[in-house]
């Protein structure tokens, strides 16, 4: 039997088929489409009630009806002229990879059920603790998204900081143990957070933080000596509104000296450790305790795909670790379920190794000073529209724009969206409404950077 003729094509290939060609389409013109939905989410909420159907329906057909109800309120995330928020786009080899990875169906929590996924994403792990200069014996965990992977460190923080104060809070929990202070940066991102508040650790501490969103490590060291007790600290690699890391080596070596768990959210920042040029930005990066990024923002693999790294395995596997008699072990290295949250988990690991495979250690660090060079020639552009303002150094791939008051701001952000050539997020930074612009598709070319300055400066107009 011939593979063109298997049951297995006769079942899926026609839904495949036109899954190919509304992909394909919507990927081969994403260069010239408006950036924007076409649909509100009013409109969209409109365009897709419908009641449950009585009765089966072909697939190839479901498939086409998904398309013409979704694409309206798709927004080109692919697009190289999207700069919100900090949204990446994908690269071809990562994309076929998750294509793969759905085809093959495999739950990769366990190393028995699915042992060459699995075996994949251990050689995923070890090329990127390599290429982000971590220490190699680190365990490496593929979760979600960014704030799953700040939980999962943050857990194995929380117990480790417990543990050494005496208290064994998988035994006993939080009730009745000392209280874990956690102290942050004063512009962190709101996902630590949130993870500290699933944690049950409550709101962290802040410490003052300088004009560009940097932690002080003075001002960190004089808190640390202010308390007692079991201690967290979160650094921050790459602030969402300057691109800044904190300055690693001093806030590592007070943290540290006063016994707390050092903990770094890197959702895109942490990219920078894989370019030459980048890297001093991060120097003493190596010596925290755990690492959080997510490998959809800049290495630009489809969602979802968070990365959890603990530089000593015993916290994290006792922390999201599990045994039950059912779920045997057949080999000596840890399973992936002992490393996240989930017990039955898709193999997200595969599209990084496919990426960092494709790339290879110079591609990467090409890809993230591409980024960066095409932030500083955005900056450099917005810089000269009249009224505009950059209110941060451009040392990474965020640029805040600001114009004379927060009224002109807002009607640019506004004209700026309505245009649909290019995306940028409006937020508030250092007390005045900005157009904040984040580059983090591979996608964008000097040609796009052209296009959407002068989208900005038309609606400036």
């Amino acid at each position: 039997m011939t593979p063109q003729s298997t049951p297995t094509d006769d079942v899926f290939g026609p839904a495949l088929a036109r899954a190919t060609v509304h992909a394909q389409r919507w990927l081969a013109g994403t260069a010239e489409r408006r950036v924007p939905p076409r649909s509100s989410p009013a409109q969209a909420i409109a365009a897709v009630e419908a009641r449950l159907p009585e009765g089966p329906t072909p697939a190839d057909v479901v498939v086409d009806e998904l398309a013409a109800l979704a694409e309206p309120g798709l927004m080109s995330f692919g697009s190289g002229r999207f700069f919100g928020w900090v949204v990446g786009g994908t690269q071809p080899a990562p994309l076929a990879a998750d294509w793969m990875v759905s085809a093959w169906d495999q739950n990769v929590g366990m190393r028995a059920m699915s042992p060459g996924p699995a075996a994949l994403e251990d050689v995923a792990g070890r090329w990127l603790l390599d290429l982000l200069g971590l220490p190699s014996g680190a365990d490496v965990g593929f979760v979600t998204g960014a704030t799953s992977a700040n939980l999962t460190c943050l857990a194995a923080a929380r117990d480790q900081a417990l543990r050494t104060a005496g208290w064994d809070v998988e035994q006993h929990g939080l009730a009745g143990g000392p209280r874990v202070r956690v102290l942050v940066g004063a512009e962190r991102h709101v996902s630590v957070d949130l993870a500290l508040r699933y944690l049950g650790l409550g709101a962290p501490q802040a410490v003052v933080a300088d004009e560009q969103g940097r932690i002080d490590p003075a001002a960190l060291a004089e808190t640390l000596a202010q308390g007692e007790g079991p201690t967290v600290v979160c650094l921050q690699a790459g602030n969402i509104h300057s691109g800044a890391c904190d300055p690693m080596a001093q806030a590592v070596a007070a943290a540290h000296a006063r016994g707390a768990w050092v903990h770094v959210d890197g959702a895109f920042g942490l990219w920078a450790a894989a370019s030459p040029t980048l890297a001093p930005m991060t120097e003493g990066l190596a010596g925290a305790d755990s690492w959080a990024t997510d490998a959809h923002k800049t290495l630009n693999v489809p969602y979802d795909c968070g990365i959890a790294v603990v530089a000593d395995p015993e916290p994290l596997r006792r922390a999201m670790g599990v045994h039950a008699a059912y779920l045997a072990d057949f080999h000596e290295a840890a399973d992936p379920v002992e490393k996240t949250p989930e017990m039955s988990r898709r193999a997200r690991g595969l599209p990084v190794w496919a990426a960092l495979r494709a790339l290879g250690r110079s591609g990467v660090a090409d890809l993230v000073d591409g980024l960066a060079r095409h932030a500083r020639a955005i900056a450099d552009g917005l810089g000269r529209i009249e009224g505009a303002q950059v209110l941060n150094d451009v040392v990474f791939t965020q640029v805040c724009v600001a114009f004379e008051d927060d009224a002109r701001t807002r009607r640019v952000i506004e004209r700026v969206l309505a245009d649909g050539e290019t995306w940028m997020s409006g937020s508030r930074w250092r007390d005045r409404d900005v157009l904040r612009v984040s580059v983090s598709n591979a996608a964008t070319t000097d040609e796009d950077v052209e296009r959407a300055v002068a989208a900005v400066r038309r609606a400036a107009r």
